[in-house]
């Protein structure tokens, strides 16, 4: 398939898309009731269907009986962590083994035209980004995932939690179950701003952004302070009018979800003629440039915070002249300091 038709690639063979990142037309104003229909398709499938599917495997197959879950064991919590480590393996493996081992697209559509494989780093544990994130995934990554989603559990199942049945609230579960995403995204950007606070991002979130060139195990390689911050999101649902179906839709939505922003092409070829886009072009531009992008494409949060960056020539020129002020800020207070060291 020919990537070209779809964007450029320079001379050190980086793909970027021809047409700047868009936001969804959710929360344009004025209101566009065509652009949202038009986009509604987008916001199901593929990820939020495949994340809320998983949600409702897991409740049908894999979540204990509400009584075991009233009290705390070493059995379930064990059965929990396995399967969502098995999960992981097989989700992220899938990718991996597609784009990143077999090759099976060679670098069409790829952002960055190299791979970490190639390229070693003393940023990353045995000097390899794929070890580094695997390793990351699973011993702090999954452990802090299954550690929510017991402590969230064992709220439900012991009533500290709201838990509404469909029966008799169809309508308010629909509703949260819609703005899983927007939740998400909210509190993404929130813990990400925080983490990016010069003592936080020192100590914690520059691990995760180690992976400048970021591929599917970077998805979930992060701080264990980071990963509880993350996953925290299913915690809105102690307050929330909710179920537990649907707190596994919001902890799948971040668990699993993670892999569209960081596997580093913009389209997934499935076939000789289809694809599926990625929309990960706004995180990867986070990864490349670390002060944009704090959320991704659905609240235009970025966009009233002044930190948008669309992949467009404007958006390029927006950002530089934001450092620019910056520099010149900090050249100020450092000409204050020291007029002031010189006037003592």
């Amino acid at each position: 398939m020919d990537d070209l038709k779809y964007g450029t690639r320079n001379k050190r063979g980086d793909w970027a898309p021809s047409e700047p990142v868009q936001y969804a037309p959710l929360f344009l104003f004025p209101t566009r009731i065509v652009a949202i229909l038009k986009w509604l398709p987008d916001y199901f499938f593929p990820w939020n269907t495949i994340f809320a599917a998983s949600a409702v495997a897991y409740w049908a197959w894999v979540i204990p009986p509400i009584e075991t879950m009233q009290a705390l064991g070493i059995g379930w919590i064990a059965w929990l962590y396995a399967v969502n480590a098995i999960s992981v393996l097989f989700f992220y493996g899938a990718f991996e083994l597609h784009l990143y081992v077999l090759k099976r697209q060679e670098n069409r559509f790829k952002y960055n035209g190299k791979f970490p494989a190639e390229q070693k780093s003393k940023a990353f544990w045995f000097e390899s980004q794929n070890i580094d994130n695997v390793l990351r995934t699973f011993l702090s990554g999954v452990t802090i995932w299954t550690a929510i989603e017991v402590a969230m559990l064992w709220a439900y199942a012991n009533g500290h939690a709201p838990w509404l049945s469909f029966a008799e609230n169809p309508w308010t579960l629909a509703i949260v179950a819609l703005i899983v995403p927007i939740i998400h995204e909210f509190h993404f950007f929130c813990i990400h701003r925080l983490i990016h606070t010069p003592f936080l991002y020192k100590w914690v979130h520059s691990v995760h952004h180690n992976s400048v060139n970021p591929s599917p195990w970077s998805s979930l390689s992060m701080h264990p302070v980071e990963h509880l911050l993350y996953f925290g999101t299913a915690f809105y649902h102690l307050i929330l009018p909710s179920s537990p179906i649907l707190m596994l839709y919001q902890l799948h939505y971040a668990g699993f979800g993670a892999i569209p922003g960081h596997v580093g092409f913009d389209k997934v070829e499935v076939g000789e003629d289809k694809l599926v886009d990625s929309h990960a072009y706004a995180h990867y531009l986070h990864h490349k440039y670390f002060e944009v992008n704090y959320g991704d494409a659905l609240i235009p949060l970025d966009r009233w915070f002044g930190t948008w960056h669309d992949g467009s020539q404007e958006g390029e020129a927006r950002m530089q002249e934001r450092y620019r002020k910056r520099k010149e800020k900090l050249a100020a207070r450092k000409a204050r300091v020291e007029m002031g060291g010189a006037a003592e």
